[in-house]
């Protein structure tokens, strides 16, 4: 049977969705969004500002103000009024893209916000210079795409190119013609010049240069550079790699840093040993910062043919959830039987040895897991099972679980995290049994996997839900 919209928990697919990260082909997102506003606006407004203030996928928190500033609903406008202002200008040139490639309309105060947002830089010179020198063709975009007048000295700066004597624009002008490496760090230090700016205009980055621009990059900054710093040397000069090492400290407990952002950077070059557990601690600070488990927790994770990719996501989310339960963790591998998981450490590392002998092959009992469990009376409160679902042997998972919970007198929260082309047998069956079960479609990208964790730290669903529509809206001042 094909389940109607209305038959649909569209709020599930929304938190679903969010476990994607389109990288910026926003389309891909776009139906669940629509489908949400229009069906349950008052909770997608607010789902919208909880995710600015707990997601971490930029394309998302796009898509939300784009949407809040299209909507019919003046909250929604106001909020979206008030969010936009907060965002860089790429961000703000891809929101308003977004509303007229896929909203199919510009309302007026949406223009209006992005006049605001112009001119509350164009008020603040420090404010517009960085802005101008780090997205210089989001700004003119803005300009021109909606045909907002730029004040005299945005005009100079932007199209004329002609800056100002003392603007940021025409101190780069004197760092491109600065003859020593003294005279660079200088500028860099005193108008505290982006690396990324720096990089594209200096020639040669030498060690005093380096340590001026580490100094002036922010943690996040510092590892989303890593990688070119270390091609430039910067991990050989011991002073120069000591600040880059203080950086990456900074960066545990800051909370501007993103949970995954320094597991892609260690996962796109080789650095030392050192450098490498620093990336992952990182990540694993970040990650505890969404949140605790204090539920016993039970972790399947599908090692039948052609499951390799699910083993490569039990290892992700092991290390994930071991580095933030306050309670028992029980992970096992599957195929016809189950294998034990045991890792120790917490750490992703660690992790990584528990698996190492554990390769796709064989049939699927995803049943057989809970069965151990249920004959050694495990107790656990979620099950996460990482799957495509495909069961063709005995003892299947849904009659397993009916006699767990009986025996055991528990009824656990499934979690379906769906790897691969999947044929929804487990969860039909789980639903006709009136188990709680949700569902989350894993798309290939790591990056978005702590956003499974205020999922599997709330007590249940509906605690989580009610937290989403909990968080107030921002209201627009000054209309």
């Amino acid at each position: 049977m094909v389940m109607n919209t209305a038959e649909r928990d569209l709020r599930l697919e929304m938190l679903n969705s969010l476990l994607t990260t389109p990288h910026r082909k926003l389309e891909q997102v776009a139906e669940i969004h629509q489908l949400i506003v229009e069906l349950d606006p008052i909770f997608y407004g607010h789902l919208a500002v909880w995710y600015q203030q707990n997601g971490d996928v930029r394309d998302h928190q796009e898509v939300f103000i784009a949407h809040l500033l299209t909507s019919d609903i003046n909250e929604h406008r106001d909020a979206g009024f008030m969010m936009l202002q907060e965002l860089p200008p790429y961000q703000v040139s891809r929101v308003v893209d977004f509303m007229k490639i896929h909203r199919n309309k510009l309302p007026r105060s949406a223009r209006t916000a992005v006049r605001r947002y112009l001119e509350k830089r164009e008020q603040n010179i420090n404010l517009f210079d960085r802005a101008a020198m780090r997205g210089r063709k989001a700004m003119k975009h803005l300009y021109a795409s909606l045909h907002i007048k730029p004040s005299e000295r945005a005009n100079a700066i932007l199209f004329r190119e002609e800056p100002p004597e003392g603007s940021l624009a025409a101190v780069i002008k004197q760092l491109n013609k600065a003859e020593t490496s003294l005279e660079q760090a200088r500028l860099i230090v005193e108008f505290n010049i982006p690396y990324t700016i720096a990089v594209g205009t200096i020639k040669q980055l030498t060690p005093p240069v380096l340590v001026a621009l580490i100094n002036s990059m922010t943690p996040q900054e510092v590892i989303n550079n890593l990688k070119s710093l270390k091609n430039r040397g910067a991990m050989d000069n011991p002073q120069v790699k000591a600040l880059i090492d203080d950086k990456l400290e900074q960066a545990k407990n800051s909370n501007r840093v993103s949970a995954f952002k320094a597991k892609v950077a260690g996962n796109v070059a080789e650095f030392d040993t050192e450098t490498a557990a620093k990336l992952e601690q990182i990540t694993n600070e970040q990650v505890k910062r969404r949140g605790a488990i204090t539920k016993p927790t039970a972790l399947f994770v599908d090692k039948s043919g052609s499951m390799q990719n699910a083993i490569e996501v039990g290892k992700q989310l092991a290390a994930l959830i071991s580095g933030i339960t306050q309670a028992e963790l029980y992970v096992f591998a599957f195929d016809t039987i189950p294998y034990p998981i045991v890792a120790k450490g917490q750490e992703l590392s660690d992790w990584e040895q528990a698996f190492k002998h554990i390769k796709a092959d064989g049939g699927t009992s995803i049943g057989c897991a809970l069965e151990v469990m249920r004959k050694k009376r495990q107790l656990v409160d979620q099950i996460i099972l990482v799957t495509d679902e495909g069961e063709n042997q005995t003892p299947y998972f849904p009659t397993v679980y009916k006699q767990y919970c009986r025996e055991l007198g528990v009824m656990p929260n499934v979690i379906i995290v769906k790897v691969g082309y999947t044929n929804h047998w487990i969860e039909r069956q789980l639903k006709n049994q009136q188990a709680p079960v949700e569902t989350f479609t894993f798309a290939g990208d790591y990056y978005s996997l702590p956003n499974l964790v205020p999922m599997l730290s709330r007590p249940s669903r509906l605690e989580l839900l009610m937290e989403i529509l909990e968080t107030a809206l921002p209201v627009r001042i000054n209309k």
